[in-house]
């Protein structure tokens, strides 16, 4: 019975490694090590977890008292547990690579594309990227055309798009 346990234990330490171990590839070891530190000054009560009480005195040694509860909590509930070294480093990787998954940026042009075509009018978009939420300039609107698929008739591919913006461009060979 006992090996059993043993055996069990093990194995979750192996797949808890094997999981958390692609997160320390995404990085070079001076990143880790200055994450660490960074980690460990907003750590304020040395648990090994950042939780609101750590967020508090963060923001307060930096001068910032006047924090809300809602601010800290939404910030608390980007990551999916509590934040130990691990899922800091996770939430880090996703700010620094700048994008969601292709299939988030997919469904947010799908929401745009009522008769599931893959593809949206060229102006349209550049219409809707110009007066809502953080408007883009007409620059950067063109400069994100220079990577799309767009045909004859003005309708930009919008699943070749998210793809590019997921991956990187493709290369021509």
């Amino acid at each position: 019975m006992a090996s059993r346990k043993t055996k069990k234990k093990e194995g979750g330490a192996l797949r808890a490694q094997r999981a958390s171990s692609n997160v320390f590839s995404n990085f070079e070891q001076t990143q880790i090590q200055e994450f660490k530190e960074a980690f460990t000054l907003m750590d304020q009560n040395r648990d090994g977890f950042i939780d609101k009480e750590d967020l508090k005195d963060t923001y307060a040694s930096l001068g910032k008292v006047n924090v809300k509860d809602d601010e800290l909590d939404a910030m608390l509930k980007e990551a999916s547990g509590p934040i130990n070294f691990t899922m800091f480093l996770n939430l880090f990787g996703e700010k620094l690579n700048g994008t969601d998954a292709e299939e988030t940026i997919l469904n947010a042009f799908k929401m745009l594309d009522p008769d599931g075509k893959g593809s949206i009018n060229k102006d349209y978009i550049k219409r809707l990227l110009m007066s809502q939420a953080d408007k883009m300039t007409a620059d950067e609107v063109d400069q994100m055309f220079q990577f799309a698929s767009i045909d004859a008739a003005g309708n930009l591919d919008y699943k070749a798009l998210s793809y590019v913006i997921t991956h990187g461009e493709e290369k021509e060979e």
